[in-house]
């Protein structure tokens, strides 16, 4: 075991020596990091290093800025390099023009963010990684947040941590920050409070020109939901319906991580919905436990290790999801989006608050079991009932609804 992986399990070790160790083994390895990496490498102008979600997947604004990269002529010359916490899995990027994938938070991982010019992630970067001179960080976040975030939070559920510790986080974040796509006014707004961007005189990093991660939504909407669900091996006589639930900050299990406790009854739903659709199952990508849906047969796939939810979107014909941001996203297709929130009043009240107000949902809020199988049933209902209030949620968060990858890249990456 190398030092760093030494020291660190020591430090989570027992409850007291983690929240007081663990600051001294980031700046440990801050310190390290500016004296091997950072230090020794010069900056590579035409070098551009890509993260998405902490190296688990290939996903997400960063693969939409890449592959905006890989069809400009002018970036055909640039080193691009991926990190991953599986980089076998990922090998076949390799097979592209001047791409490079090296393991999360290896040696070839420090030495990557010590040259490369730009960064590009859609989540937090480790604690010790710091833009030097001539180095920029776009942070590209993972979505339309409807939880309260950073220094908006008023409380904070988790147990192994505190609202300061949060806000130290996001704060971290907001030094290193020099770019952040943005896709609506309210994002902008809220990122900036959550982030304290405009304490610390960063708000002008913001720019506003939509959703990098929604530009496949765009892309292939056209080309019929037939193409998505087949490769997903759907069969074409079944509807789809992806439940994609977000995740509790009290459901955590010491040294594993966050779980999710089921609220459904996937025999009643087989039961009521199994002749007509297929359930799409999608679980937040901090969930550690695993699902066996194996008794319900065809009418359940586990979708959770698919990397990239666009997919899903484009081939679901109705979304179920509690507080997760993915109904921003999924907005755009102009699909029906049903809110299964059976525990609104303890998730407000006890975990988060949130950024606006339900009611300006662009479909309906259900508590129960039978009021949302009784909405999915009559769906073209809820289609009509909730069509003016659909239109002016995407007016509010999805004002700039075309490609927009490659104008960010024209306007950052020179």
């Amino acid at each position: 075991m190398n030092a760093w992986k030494w020291l660190g399990k020591i430090c989570s070790l027992t409850p007291w020596m983690k929240r007081g160790s663990l600051k001294v083994y980031y700046a440990w390895k801050s310190r390290v990091y500016q004296k091997k990496y950072a230090k020794v490498y010069e900056v590579q102008s035409h070098t551009v290093i890509f993260e998405s979600f902490m190296g688990k997947k290939y996903a997400c604004s960063p693969k939409a800025f890449y592959e905006a990269m890989m069809e400009e002529e002018k970036y055909t010359s640039w080193e691009k390099i991926w990190a991953f916490r599986e980089p076998e899995k990922y090998s076949f990027l390799e097979k592209n023009p001047r791409t490079k994938v090296v393991k999360y938070r290896s040696p070839e991982y420090y030495q990557a963010y010590g040259r490369g010019k730009y960064w590009i992630t859609n989540s937090r970067l480790p604690r010790e990684l710091s833009p030097k001179e001539g180095q920029e960080y776009i942070q590209c976040w993972h979505g339309t947040p409807l939880k309260k975030l950073g220094y908006d939070l008023e409380q904070y559920a988790e147990k192994e941590g505190s609202l300061q510790e949060v806000r130290e986080n996001y704060l971290q974040e907001t030094k290193r920050v020099t770019h952040m796509p943005s896709p609506s006014p309210f994002y902008s707004e809220k990122m900036c409070s959550a982030f304290h961007l405009r304490e610390m005189g960063k708000e002008d990093v913001l720019l506003e020109m939509g959703y990098p991660r929604n530009d496949a939504l765009y892309r292939e909407k056209g080309k019929g939901q037939e193409i998505f669900k087949e490769k997903l091996g759907i069969p074409r006589d079944k509807k789809v319906i992806l439940y994609a639930p977000t995740w509790r900050e009290n459901q955590h299990i010491p040294g594993e991580g966050y779980s999710y406790s089921l609220q459904v009854d996937f025999q009643k739903w087989k039961q009521e919905l199994g002749e007509e659709y297929v359930i799409l199952f999608r679980a937040h990508y901090f969930i550690s436990n695993q699902y066996d849906f194996e008794q319900y047969g065809e009418f359940i796939k586990n979708v959770s290790d698919i990397d990239d939810v666009n997919e899903l979107y484009l081939a679901a014909d109705i979304l179920i999801t509690d507080y997760s941001s993915v109904f921003f996203d999924f907005a755009n297709l102009e699909r029906p989006i049903l809110f299964y929130m059976y525990d609104y009043e303890s998730y407000k009240h006890e975990l988060r608050d949130f950024y606006l107000d339900i009611h300006i949902l662009p479909g309906p809020v259900v508590k129960t079991q039978e009021e949302l199988l009784k909405n999915i049933k009559n769906i073209d209902h809820v289609v009509d009932k909730y069509e003016e209030k659909y239109i002016e949620f995407n007016k509010m968060f999805n004002p700039h609804r075309d490609i927009c990858s490659g104008k960010y890249l024209r306007e950052w990456l020179k």
